[in-house]
């Protein structure tokens, strides 16, 4: 096994060869990450004459984009534990947030304390069972806010509505109460405190391309019985091993993330359903089987609503929240479809891509439902064509307080009175 280099002008010439193909449009300087838009996973895309393995140079970090499901299962699955390392953005390090976050610290022994804890004390059957009652009173305001809208005459707007729901669904399963209102500004604000925390880590930053001037800093990115009663009980039961620090860190991860993944979900489903009216008659059509005309919407529900839950994954296929996952890298050498990517190199799975691959799925482009209906292919990555949080050790630990369905349900259903 080679030892890898730490710049590519470092490599033995062999490694060239076992490279996956590279665009030579990216030798031009213009191609810096700063000039790719606002949308790389679409530019990484286009690029697919170059193959499902792509490998391209970024300053002088070596990146691998990953295109098809094939290749993600290689990454994620066959290599999971070669590729689990992290890529970690220079915003990232910002309070040290790196060492502390269940989504970027290494695979460690600390990143697997962090993991038991979401699963046993966060998101376990139990503990979201126990605060139902708390959820379901979040999804009737919902569905009062729109009556109220409706009966006002005014629009609603369905992302800051859906925004708010998932604000207060989080913010009820880890303190009991409600962080925002749907006739309050808090919720915009929340909004676009998250929005900024995830474009500075998402924006291409200089120094994460070339690490030798990380101390310059060119860019000046520097600058109840409830979920927290039983964090804060760790940080007197474990010797000191979990602190409230920590827990300062996992509530970044949990707000940022799990406010703007459900709202942003629920409004490009609603936004597909609005725009192909047809399969909206058809998803309330099954609602008003389900729950009757006056039926309470019951998470229990969901589970019967077969038509629903394709509209979801769907949304999830055209519109991941994340296009590109959280970058990974290589822990050691390893062999990705008969290419050798060196350690350290940086992964990027195109989600994106992957979702719109047309050998895969058929008219890619197009909202179609139904498809997901002949098949059993879901988002708790075991499939690869559809990988929306991840797959591996890896995968995002809050999927099983996923709301969406929830949500738009209750949407759907007062959309038909």
């Amino acid at each position: 096994m080679h030892s890898c280099p730490e710049t590519q002008s470092d490599w033995p010439e062999t490694w060239y060869s076992q490279l996956p193909s590279r665009p030579p449009v990216f030798a031009n300087h213009r191609q810096h990450p700063q000039t790719w838009g606002q949308t790389p996973s679409i530019s990484y895309k286009s690029l697919q004459t170059y193959g499902p393995v792509m490998s391209l140079k970024l300053g002088s970090v070596s990146t691998v984009v990953i295109s098809s499901s094939e290749t993600a299962k290689e990454v994620l699955h066959r290599n999971d534990q070669a590729c689990s390392g992290r890529t970690v953005r220079d915003a990232v390090r910002a309070h040290n947030h790196h060492e502390s976050s269940v989504a970027w610290i290494p695979a460690s022994d600390q990143w697997q304390k962090i993991r038991k804890i979401c699963s046993m004390q966060i998101f376990s059957v139990q503990r979201l069972e126990a605060s139902q009652s708390l959820r379901r009173k979040v999804v009737q305001e919902l569905l009062d806010h729109v009556e109220e809208c409706c009966g006002r005459g005014c629009a609603v707007n369905i992302g800051g509505a859906a925004f708010t729901a998932s604000l207060n669904l989080l913010s009820n399963t880890i303190f009991s109460i409600n962080l925002a209102h749907h006739d309050s500004n808090f919720s915009q604000e929340f909004k676009n405190i998250g929005w900024g925390v995830m474009e500075g880590i998402g924006r291409p930053n200089f120094v994460d391309y070339f690490p030798a001037f990380r101390l310059i800093d060119p860019q000046a990115s520097s600058a109840r019985d409830d979920v927290l009663d039983a964090l804060l009980n760790l940080t007197k039961e474990n010797d000191n091993e979990w602190s409230c620090s920590d827990i300062k860190h996992l509530l970044l991860d949990l707000f940022v993330a799990g406010t703007d993944t459900p709202s942003t979900t629920v409004e490009w489903a609603m936004a597909e359903l609005l725009c192909n009216p047809e399969k909206m008659v058809k998803a309330q059509r099954e609602i008003r089987e389900v729950l009757g005309n006056d039926g309470i919407v019951q998470e229990s529900d969901i589970s019967k609503l077969t038509y629903l839950q394709s509209i979801v994954k769907e949304t999830f296929r055209l519109h991941p929240p994340g296009p590109l996952l959280i970058p990974h890298r290589a822990e050691i050498d390893v062999e990705i479809c008969g290419f050798t990517i060196p350690k350290n190199s940086q992964i990027l799975v195109n989600a994106w891509a992957i979702g719109r691959d047309p050998s895969t799925w058929s008219n890619p482009n197009a909202f179609v439902p139904e498809r997901f209906l002949e098949c059993d292919i879901g988002v708790k990555g075991r499939d690869f064509e559809l990988i929306p949080f991840g797959a591996g050790r890896r995968i995002c630990p809050a999927l099983p307080s996923l709301q969406e369905k929830s949500e738009i349900m209750t949407l759907l259903k007062r959309q038909e009175r």
